[in-house]
């Protein structure tokens, strides 16, 4: 993490912590609520190691583009506007979110890893760190790789950059907002926090990150207007420590992803119905 991000981290920080304090929506929640330092250890030594690993994957998808895409494709992605460049990598990079994501919680090697995101029993602004670093590289790079091999000016690339690590702030964010009649084009609050509930209702849900219209085309929205989430978490025994959540993916046998948790669910429940 260098300088420069540990700054945009410290300050994005203290803006939600005001924004939370202005319009929570668990005005019950204290800044240091259960597992903030857990998250504060994954902001800043899980956020070295992230970094590492993204350095590493752009270096080598850049080095790839010179030879994966031709030429010609390249220069026309660039000729185009800057601002033009920067909405299509928006929706490039969140319909590859929408999918690694999605994966993510139907692999059950996968989950293991994203079982740490949705450890979180209190969401807030610094929840949004708790991640594990092979996950966030792994969402980095379905994010941002297809916009870097096909060679989408620097510019775009690094603006979109700044919006996905404050919006991931947003999401997670206890705050009251769920953006109106707006809230089916553009992921807010609200939205988000139903994908995090650890009710059977809202598994597999939400996936996309900037764009619920994804959701809605491969259909796993879910956002009943006035109602939150009553719990977070998961049922799987993800240790509450720092260190124990990084190892925890290595560690016993791989459990069920909430997918498969559902699909057993919903098998069960058909067999048990009486034939006709």
């Amino acid at each position: 993490m260098t300088l420069k991000d540990l700054a945009l981290v410290v300050g994005l920080g203290a803006a939600f912590i005001v924004l939370e304090r202005l319009i929570p929506r668990d005005r019950t929640q204290a800044v240091m609520r259960p597992g903030w330092t857990t998250d504060l250890l994954h902001t800043f030594v899980g956020g070295w190691l992230i970094s590492i690993g993204i350095f590493a994957v752009g270096v080598t998808l850049s080095l790839l583009s010179v030879h994966a895409v031709p030429k010609a494709v390249a220069e026309a992605i660039r000729s185009q506007p800057q601002w033009l460049q920067f909405v299509e990598i928006l929706l490039l990079s969140d319909f590859g979110v929408y999918w690694i994501h999605r994966l993510s919680h139907a692999a059950p090697v996968l989950w293991r890893f994203h079982a740490v995101h949705h450890s979180s029993e209190h969401l807030d602004w610094a929840a949004s760190h708790r991640v594990h670093p092979v996950e966030q590289v792994l969402f980095s790079t379905a994010a941002a790789g297809p916009a870097i091999l096909l060679g989408f000016s620097p510019g775009p690339l690094a603006l979109y950059a700044l919006v996905y690590q404050a919006h991931a702030h947003l999401l997670h964010a206890n705050v009251r907002i769920d953006f109106g009649p707006l809230r089916h084009v553009f992921g807010s609050p609200a939205f988000h926090h139903w994908h995090h509930a650890d009710q059977r209702e809202a598994y597999d849900r939400n996936f996309a990150a900037l764009f619920p219209f994804y959701d809605h085309l491969f259909g796993s929205f879910r956002l009943p207007k006035g109602q939150m989430p009553e719990r977070y978490g998961v049922e799987d025994a993800v240790p509450r420590d720092f260190l124990g959540q990084l190892a925890h993916p290595f560690r016993g046998a791989v459990s069920a992803s909430p997918e498969q948790k559902s699909r057993e669910a919903a098998q069960a429940l058909a067999e048990a119905r009486p034939q006709v």
